[in-house]
């Protein structure tokens, strides 16, 4: 058995509060993680967690372990970051996830060069629109829009943009141009599907606050990249993150809609895992990465 393993994941599920929950997080088989940690109580033989249903307690041997535990694992990574830090040059190895579109577009050249700079290092690059959380799949490094509240993960803003309302040029001469929120309902919506979950509303803000509009129509998708196709040829208005269409929007393949009413402010952050010390690479490249980015803020 993996010991430093055992003790990394009891310090997970501890700091998660539920075996669903780190499951979720380290994108793991409840069945799995209850495994583990059963084997884990078996090799100590003591109880660690009490999980009846509806509770979960750490038990006085559990509390005693995790104080010992969490010790340990912060002490080995952070004795792995100063040998890091101590290297002349960087290497080793980046798991990065960030969102499909921007990842595609402008994340991943930034890669592409950051190793062209230091050839020691060795970048994997995740692409998904399921948020992904830092501590899932032992990621490095997580790129996400929605600032993380977890007292483990620490976080630096990217970017500070808004999404706007748009639709190619092809579009607006077959339907029209709607000229108020309310005409959205007239016109063919590329909307946003998230799990079960559809945006069929979409809020702006006008001279008298904000406001929900509910949109309609005949394409729907749980892919940034596939919305943004769909829009460049002329099927329907979307929303978009303005990092995602400011080339498109420049060179007039898109057309900001509704100008007047704006839509929601948007932001990119890099996440990563607390630590006393950082490894440099890590520090490198998010300084790298926040400098490539910050000509897309607008």
């Amino acid at each position: 058995m993996d010991e430093l393993g055992d003790l990394r994941l009891f310090v997970r599920i501890v700091s998660a509060g539920s075996l669903s929950e780190t499951a979720r997080r380290l994108n793991m088989s409840l069945p799995a993680v209850s495994r583990r940690l059963s084997a884990l109580e078996d090799r100590l033989r003591l109880r660690l967690i009490d999980r009846a249903p509806r509770k979960f307690e750490l038990t006085d041997e559990g509390h005693v372990l995790y104080s010992h535990a969490r010790r340990i694992v912060e002490e080995l990574d952070t004795t792995l970051a100063e040998l890091d830090g101590a290297v002349a040059t960087v290497g080793g190895y980046l798991r990065i996830s960030a969102p499909n579109e921007i990842g595609r577009r402008h994340i991943a050249p930034i890669c592409r060069e950051f190793t062209g700079i230091h050839g020691q290092v060795t970048i994997d690059l995740r692409l998904s629109d399921v948020r992904q959380d830092v501590l899932d799949a032992e990621l490095d490094i997580a790129i996400v829009t929605k600032r993380p509240t977890d007292g483990d993960v620490i976080h630096r803003k990217l970017l500070d943009s808004r999404r706007v309302v748009c639709a190619a040029p092809a579009y607006l001469e077959r339907a029209g141009t709607p000229q108020t929120p309310e005409a959205l309902s007239d016109h063919n919506c590329i909307r946003t599907r998230r799990g079960r979950l559809v945006h069929d509303t979409w809020q702006l803000q006008g001279p008298s606050g904000p406001h929900e509009y509910p949109v309609s129509g005949t394409l729907l998708s749980d892919s940034t990249d596939v919305i943004h196709r769909w829009a460049l040829d002329g099927a329907g208005i979307a929303v978009k993150a303005y990092w995602d269409v400011c080339d498109e929007l420049d060179n007039g393949a898109l057309v900001e809609l509704l100008p007047d009413y704006a839509c929601d402010r948007i932001s990119l952050y890099a996440t990563h895992v607390t630590r006393r010390h950082v490894p440099k690479r890590i520090r490198l490249f998010i300084d790298f990465l926040a400098e490539r980015l910050a000509s897309l803020c607008h």
